[in-house]
């Protein structure tokens, strides 16, 4: 009787229902213990929530995996597009100028001698002066609305741009671009590695990059839009007005929808914010920290990765700074005429989105840690070209002007390099840091560059090419010397976690939780583990 009793209460619904409800609860009591348990190591804003998401998720075997492609699906159309936009602009407003050369700014102004090359260079000393500072404003700001604002202030300057009636109210206005654009990258890099693992970095950033080649096309259409109205003003003054209202006006849709934190990302539920913040875990490189951390700069310094990241920023933008701002002038040197040079920038832009895709899906399927050896093999297609442009008759316009659209295969390479970056920097001040100092290298790259591009050497601009050949080659060597250099670094850092096993014997997965948002940089942090 007493088993036939027994057997009833585990059949009733009333039951079942208590026992579930104490099940919840137990986990719950649980869970709350753990999660006071993670309080004490973690060390970023939130606290609580980011001790909740490692109580629930203790380790990447308790996330589900098809509510992680979910997340990722999600988040890959909430914030992917925006960047892409935000890239579009960026490479547009940049490139202003070289359409502007084509459109009659030269004559108008008038530019004398080494003005224009003074422009674009220009534009990069404001850059310079501010991208360090820039990038530690943003951390201690939501970095959705600090690049908001700044994209706001890029398009007022283009429009004050078209007033500038001679070089000297250029030059002010462009190094004031040049101040506000130098978050961008940076600002990309970081959202990105805050809601994406490090295997998914690399297509992620190719994902925003790719709009660099949308906006070299599109310069083309609004170029050769441009070049037919027929207004009170002259045609390059129209370009700065519409591209910048354009991005002015994208700058407000954009501090609505670009998240600041996994916290208060709007439209994602309680539990997708922990899925978020968990899976971050296996980064090891934390979050977000609005705490300036001044050992972590001067770490970041002293470390000699950093100027490696440096030096590649440099001379990855030697080829960069002159076929931004002189493409339109080499294309149309191989006789073609104002409107068609417009055009044939369209082509040019296609070109680089097909080499970064390839990139990204070289990363995607060849084994892991092959990020180095494809930024080496990408390299090489930029090399062929410029030889090609170099050596090819100066008649050859067809062949030369496929060259010239085979140097953009550098693009892939770099992509693949920011990820490094963001792949093998813990620390958010360090990460603040030494994401800042590939950019300043990129600006002493894109300052010097123009210079190459001698007006008495056109159209084979034989310097111009000859240094993307030097920086292109300089680049290569720089892949390599990179990837030696993070296997060395995880040979210690495996010693050094053995040496812990060994005297600890503590559990894997508490390290990791231990360690994941404690904003320990790369050197400190024993579980980190760089990938090349």
């Amino acid at each position: 009787m007493s088993a036939t009793n027994n057997n009833d209460q585990k059949h009733d619904p009333a039951v079942r229902k208590a026992d579930v409800d104490h099940e919840s609860l137990v986990e719950d009591i649980v869970d709350t213990k753990t999660a006071e348990e993670f309080q004490q190591s973690i060390n970023q804003p939130h606290v609580a929530i980011y001790a909740e998401a490692l109580a629930r998720y203790p380790n990447d075997e308790s996330i589900d995996q098809a509510d992680e492609k979910r997340l990722k699906r999600k988040l890959d159309r909430r914030i992917i597009p925006l960047l892409g936009i935000c890239y579009f602009f960026y490479y547009v407003d940049k490139t202003t100028l070289s359409y502007a050369a084509i459109f009659g700014i030269k004559d108008d102004l008038p530019l004398r001698g080494t003005e224009y090359s003074w422009l674009s260079s220009l534009f990069y000393f404001g850059w310079l002066f501010w991208a360090i500072p820039s990038n530690l404003i943003m951390q201690k700001c939501p970095p959705g609305w600090y690049l908001s604002f700044n994209i706001f202030m890029w398009g007022a300057l283009l429009m004050a741009q078209a007033a500038a009636n001679n070089f000297a109210a250029l030059a002010a206005l462009r190094i004031l671009s040049g101040a506000f654009e130098a978050i961008a990258d940076p600002a990309f890099m970081l959202i990105t590695s805050m809601y994406y693992t490090r295997e998914e970095q690399p297509s992620r950033i190719a994902a925003w990059y790719v709009w660099n080649g949308v906006g070299v096309a599109g310069g083309g259409l609004i170029g050769y839009g441009i070049g037919n109205i027929k207004g009170a003003l002259e045609s390059w003054r129209y370009e700065f007005i519409v591209v910048g209202a354009f991005c002015s006006l994208w700058a407000i849709i954009l501090c609505v929808l670009l998240p600041n934190s996994p916290v208060t990302f709007w439209g994602f539920s309680h539990d997708e914010k922990l899925l978020m913040i968990a899976r971050i875990r296996r980064n090891q490189t934390g979050i977000e920290q609005r705490r300036i951390n001044w050992a972590q700069i001067k770490e970041a310094y002293l470390d000699y990765k950093t100027w490696l990241f440096t030096l590649l920023g440099f001379v990855g933008n030697i080829p960069n700074g002159g076929i931004s701002n002189f493409s339109t002038l080499v294309i149309r040197g191989l006789g073609f005429n104002t409107l068609h040079t417009a055009l044939l920038g369209i082509p040019q832009g296609a070109i680089v989105v097909i080499w970064i895709g390839l990139g990204a899906l070289c990363n995607r399927y060849m084994p892991a840690n092959s990020r180095t050896i494809i930024c080496a093999m990408f390299m090489l297609p930029t090399i062929a070209g410029a030889f090609g442009f170099l050596l090819a008759p100066t008649n050859a316009y067809v062949g030369r002007l496929i060259c010239f659209y085979m140097t953009g295969s550098y693009q892939a390479s770099f992509v693949l390099s920011l990820s490094l970056i963001t792949s093998n920097t813990g620390g958010q001040s360090k990460k603040m840091i030494v994401s800042g100092m590939i950019w300043f290298g990129a600006c002493i790259g894109n300052i010097a560059s123009p210079f190459f591009y001698r007006n008495e050497q056109a159209p084979k601009y034989p310097l111009g090419i000859g240094s993307l050949l030097v920086a292109n080659f300089i680049e290569l060597g720089l892949f390599f010397v990179l990837r030696f250099a993070f296997m060395w670094e995880n040979k210690r850092k495996e010693r050094q976690r053995a040496e812990m096993r060994a005297n600890r014997g503590l559990d894997e997965d508490v390290n990791l939780n231990a360690t994941a948002f404690t904003d320990m940089t790369d050197k400190e942090n024993p579980n980190f583990e760089y990938v090349y």
